[in-house]
């Protein structure tokens, strides 16, 4: 795998789980975890908390989407002119042909007859 590609995912995946603990963050109906920094959001005002957390949850997702897209570009696929098709026919093609009726083995013994069990 590239190099880039590994960075870019390790980035991916740290911005998601930034992402879920903001969105835990967030006020809800029933207060959230947000209901237990009282004193931060006394501080800086609910409205202003509530302001910097949507804002960074819009900024995670932008940054996720931007990123695997720019992942999605540096995987490093190589164009072939090989076709599924064109893999199926010559695989068909090399195949050994089988005889339409078996082969007549030359015999110089006389067919061995068999003797009755007592």
């Amino acid at each position: 795998m590239n190099w880039l590609f590994v960075t870019l995912s390790v980035f991916i995946v740290i911005a998601a789980v930034l992402l879920v603990l903001v969105v835990l963050l967030q006020n809800g109906k029933d207060g959230g975890l947000a209901s237990n920094f009282v004193a931060g959001n006394q501080t800086f005002g609910v409205r202003q908390t509530a302001d910097i957390l949507e804002k960074i949850t819009w900024g995670l997702v932008t940054f996720i989407l931007v990123v695997s897209i720019v992942a999605s570009f540096t995987t490093g696929t190589q164009i072939t002119s090989d076709d599924v098709t064109d893999k199926i026919e010559n695989a068909a093609s090399e195949q050994p042909a089988f005889p339409s009726a078996p082969l007549q083995q030359a015999s110089t013994e006389a067919p061995a007859t068999e003797t009755p069990a007592n």
